[in-house]
Parts: structure tokens; C-alpha cells; sequence
């Protein structure tokens, strides 16, 4: 395909040319100045999805899809999206940039080091590993101790290797000895702190907040008390322009950020979001994984910081999905199973009650395969109409956006009706262990919430320190509504445990730690970079 200039791109945006960086021909960063004396008035239209599994649900093919549907009907639409980490793209997932005739580019360079916000986190992140070691070897004039760091280093791949390290060996001149280990780079701090400021003062100031360790003396220790805020600024500085391309139909994306919705809060950067408000007249975003993780914390979180409010929220199913859901065999999954099918519909169904909580009714997307049946499709559209949503076929795959027409045009009547700011789940004055009880009965529908004795502790001292007030980001599996991998459709009644909590201070959430969730992914038995090759100076194994 021939892709636009990207100053064409910028110009239905009505980005001023002086306010565009190009990269190439087909990428670019926009300064922040293009957001001065400019205030969000486009309508935002969250996408998310019901829980996931390996059958695939599409939920980026379908926000692309929407967004060229909108532009199909007529209307001025920018997509924001978050960018793909190195991990998935080389683990399980591959590339993260939809596919089809619903598709971002020029998606390989996107999928691979996109203008380097990814490296540059990373290096501010280990910037500051390294800055604790070194005090610790010079001296420790700050009394950091050493068994209580809490800061880790971060590589954007998935490594379970480097998940619990040692430092320091070899000898007095080689540093200080201690544990440690490595995040993957969308779970560090520096990426939320990132994906949350409004510009690069608050950058700065988030920076300076950031919990870094505690003192012998029980004091927390900062990135501005070992003075490393003004260089963490300095890498970053770039990194925090949003990045401007397109969608096979020339629709303007800005994809910036990355923190993922299991371990982190799961949305693009704030910077981007409102850039996209503040030109376009409709603003298509997704938070990742399904509603109870990054929805949830796209309207506590990120729209609590920013002061958005979602005129539409779209959830996405797949017929394959929603078997899988019901128990279905995953290598049947392309046979007509209706009882399968009407199993799994409990999963959709509590999402949509989960959307209810924020007073915000749903449209469903039905991300179409080409297996599916006219059986199977009619069997959802009846079960949303009983529980009184609308839903839309999508085709945004095989049509681009005719085939997200439909869905654009049920989007935009559905926004005539959100009147009202959405609701927040939770009071910030709440306690700590009351946040975390409603999201796990009213998003998941537990049952029970436990709070192991370190839980407990770690609660305690961050209402001491002043951080009970903030909201709460629950790191969890994204594979079931619950906190157990294996619990797929609509488990009810069962107990969630709570590990322990950790402090975001920067970014600023208590990020509440249940069952096995890892910080650190690792690769799977068959990784798809074995699929990845140059072939006649094309890349495969991505697309």
C-alpha cells in the first residue's frame, strides 16, 4: 500500500507543520506545544474486551477498524493506541499492530523499536538501578538499606532468567552484594510515571516522587533524594512526544506507551489522548486486556488523572473466544457449538455488568471469523438483546472500515446518550483493603478477599506514609475473571488473595499483588521469534 505523508496525516489533524518531527517519511513525534490553549472536545470511545484467551478476541483490529469506520460515515477521528512491547512481539503474541484491511503503519517499524520510547525507558530505569548501586558503593550517605530496595532493572523482553539476580560479585571494587532482579520494561514505574504525566513538568515531578528504597531508619528513599530526577528528564525528554502515524486508510494514530493491563495500569499515554481530544472530533483508544483489568483501571485510574470521561465503551467477542469460555475443545474451536457458545455468554455478560458499575452501557463488537456461523452470531445478538445492549457485526479485518461501519454508527448513537461524567467504582478516601474489595466482587465477582500477613503490613505503612488515599491497580492474570489462570467463563463465589501491595508513588497507585502474577514474563515451549526471519529483505513471522 502507499502511505500518506505523515505532514498529510498531521494536517487532518490541523497540526501545524512547526509542531511536527518527522521520522522518515511515514512516522513522527508532535511537539507538546500543539496541546497549548487547546482543551479536549472530542468525544472519547473506550475499546476493550471480554477476558482473553489464546483463540484471540482482536481487540486492536477492531479499535483500528473503528476508527476507519467513523472516518467512513464521515467523521473527524484520531486513534490513540499504546505501543508494542519487544516481549509478546518475540514471545507469544508477535506483532501488536491489528492486521488486514485494519491495520497501523508502517507496522514493522511500529512492532520494532518505534522511535525508541521503549529504549529510552529502559535506559532511564537501569539509569537509576545503577545511580542506588553506585551510592551504596561510595559511601551510602542517604543510609539506603540495602536489604530494602525496592527498585529493580527493566529489559522490554521476556526473560524469566533474569527474574531474581544477584549483583555485586566479585570483590570490594565490583560493588555492593544483594538481591535483585529484572521487570520487563512495560512494568516498570518509569512507564506508568510516563504514560500518566501532562507534560514534562509533571514528568519531572512524578519522577522526583518515585519510591526508590528505604533507609535503615525506615525513611523512604526518593529519585530526588539521590538526585537523579534531572537526568531521568533529559532521557526521556523525546520519548515524551506522542508519535504520529497512520491506519491503512489514512486515519491519524498516535500510538504512545505501553504499560500492560496485568501488571500495570494498561493505557496509552495521557499526553497522547488528550493530543487526539484536543484535534479530532472522536478519539478511538483501548485499554488492554478485558474490562475487569484495563477498563477498570482506564476509568479509576488514568481518567481520574486526566479528567476524561468515555462518551462510548465498545467490548469485543469473538465466537471462538466466547466456546473456549464455555469449555469448548481449543482444537474445535471452527465447529458450530452452540451449547459451548451459550456456556461461555456468562463471560461477556458479567463485562457488560462491569461497564453497568461505571453507568455506562456497552456496545458489543462481534469480531467476525470466517468459521463462524449464522447460528452461532444470531446466538449473541439475541442474548445482548435480552440483557438490553446493542450489538454490531464487525468485519474490520477482511473490510476495513465499511466493515466497521456498522459498528461506528451504533458507537455514535450510543455517545448521544452519556450525558452524564461516568462513575468511579471506588471513593479515594476509601481504605486501601476496601478498594481492593470492590473491584474483586463488583469487577470479578468474587466471593471472598484475603490479605496475606505482608498485605496487611505493607497497607498499614502506606496509610502511615500518606498513600492510602490513591487509587488502587490490581496486578492480576488476564486469563479468567478471577485470580486463578485456570478459572475460565464466569466464575462465582470464589476467594481472591492479596499477596502483598507495592508503592507507585510517581506514577501515583498502590498496586495491590494477587496470586502468581509475575512482573517478569516468560517465553513460551515454541516462541515466535523461531518464526522471524529477513527473507529476500523482508521481515516474516510478525505481520
Amino acid at each position: 500500500m502507499t502511505l500518506s505523508p505523515i505532514a498529510q496525516i498531521a494536517e487532518k489533524l490541523g497540526i501545524a507543520p512547526s509542531d511536527v518531527i518527522a521520522y522518515g517519511d511515514s512516522k513522527a513525534k508532535i511537539r507538546l506545544g500543539a496541546l497549548e490553549g487547546k482543551s479536549p472536545r472530542g468525544k472519547l470511545v473506550l475499546v476493550s474486551a471480554i477476558t482473553p484467551t489464546d483463540a484471540g478476541e482482536g481487540k486492536t483490529v477492531t479499535s483500528i477498524g473503528l476508527s476507519q469506520g467513523l472516518q467512513h460515515i464521515g467523521e473527524k477521528v484520531c486513534l490513540c493506541l499504546r505501543e508494542p512491547s519487544l516481549g509478546p512481539v518475540f514471545g507469544m503474541k508477535g506483532g501488536a499492530t491489528g492486521g488486514g484491511q485494519s491495520r497501523v503503519e508502517p507496522w514493522l517499524d511500529i512492532n520494532l523499536h518505534f522511535n525508541g520510547d521503549f529504549h529510552a525507558i529502559t535506559a532511564a530505569n537501569n539509569l537509576l538501578a545503577a545511580l542506588i548501586d553506585n551510592h551504596l558503593q561510595q559511601g551510602n550517605a542517604l543510609g539506603i538499606d540495602p536489604r530494602r530496595i525496592l527498585w529493580r532493572r527493566c529489559v522490554d523482553l521476556n526473560d524469566r532468567s533474569l527474574r531474581n539476580t544477584i549483583v555485586g560479585l566479585g570483590g570490594s571494587s565490583q560493588g555492593v552484594p544483594r538481591e535483585t532482579g529484572f521487570d520487563i520494561t512495560p512494568a516498570s514505574e518509569i512507564m506508568a510515571v510516563f504514560c500518566l504525566a501532562q507534560d514534562h513538568d509533571d514528568l519531572r515531578e512524578r519522577l522526583g516522587r518515585m519510591i526508590l528504597a528505604y533507609g535503615y531508619d525506615k525513611r523512604a528513599i526518593t529519585a530526588a533524594d539521590l538526585k537523579a530526577v534531572g537526568a531521568l528528564v533529559v532521557l526521556l525528554k523525546d520519548a515524551l512526544l506522542p508519535n504520529l502515524v497512520q491506519t491503512t486508510e489514512g486515519v491519524p494514530a498516535l500510538i504512545h506507551g505501553g504499560p500492560f493491563a496485568n501488571i500495570a495500569h494498561g493505557c496509552n499515554s495521557l499526553i497522547a489522548t488528550k493530543m487526539g481530544l484536543a484535534h479530532a472530533d472522536w478519539v478511538v483508544t483501548e485499554a488492554g486486556f478485558a474490562f475487569d483489568l484495563g477498563g477498570e483501571k482506564f476509568l479509576d485510574i488514568k481518567c481520574r488523572v486526566g479528567g476524561l470521561t468515555p462518551a462510548a465503551i465498545v467490548l469485543v467477542a469473538t465466537v471462538k473466544a466466547l466456546k473456549l469460555h464455555g469449555g469448548a475443545d481449543k482444537k474445535a474451536l471452527d465447529k458450530k457449538d452452540l451449547s459451548a457458545l451459550g456456556q461461555g455468554l456468562g463471560n461477556l455478560e458479567k463485562h457488560i455488568e462491569n461497564a453497568g458499575h461505571f453507568g455506562r452501557k456497552p456496545v458489543v463488537a462481534i469480531n467476525r471469523f470466517p468459521t463462524d456461523t449464522d447460528e452461532e452470531l444470531q446466538m449473541i445478538a439475541e442474548a445482548c438483546a435480552r440483557w438490553g445492549v446493542p450489538t454490531a457485526l464487525s468485519e474490520v479485518f477482511a473490510k476495513g472500515g465499511q466493515g466497521g461501519a456498522e459498528l461506528a454508527r451504533k458507537v455514535v448513537e450510543q455517545a448521544k446518550l452519556a450525558e452524564e461524567p461516568h462513575q468511579m467504582l471506588y471513593e479515594l478516601e476509601q481504605p486501601l483493603e476496601e478498594k481492593v474489595r470492590i473491584i474483586a466482587t463488583k469487577m470479578y465477582g468474587a466471593g471472598s478477599v484475603t490479605f496475606s500477613p505482608e498485605a496487611r503490613k505493607a497497607a498499614k505503612q502506606f496509610d502511615k506514609l500518606g498513600y492510602g488515599k490513591l487509587p488502587v491497580c490490581m496486578a492480576k492474570t488476564q486469563k479468567s475473571l478471577s485470580d486463578d489462570a485456570s478459572l475460565l467463563g464466569r466464575p462465582q463465589g470464589f476467594e481472591v488473595k492479596v499477596r502483598d501491595f507495592a508503592i507507585s508513588a510517581g506514577a501515583g497507585f498502590v498496586v495491590a499483588l494477587l496470586g502468581e502474577i509475575l512482573r517478569m514474563p516468560g517465553l513460551p515451549k515454541v516462541p515466535q521469534s523461531e518464526f522471524v526471519d529477513l527473507v529476500d529483505g523482508e521481515v516474516v513471522g510478525l505481520g
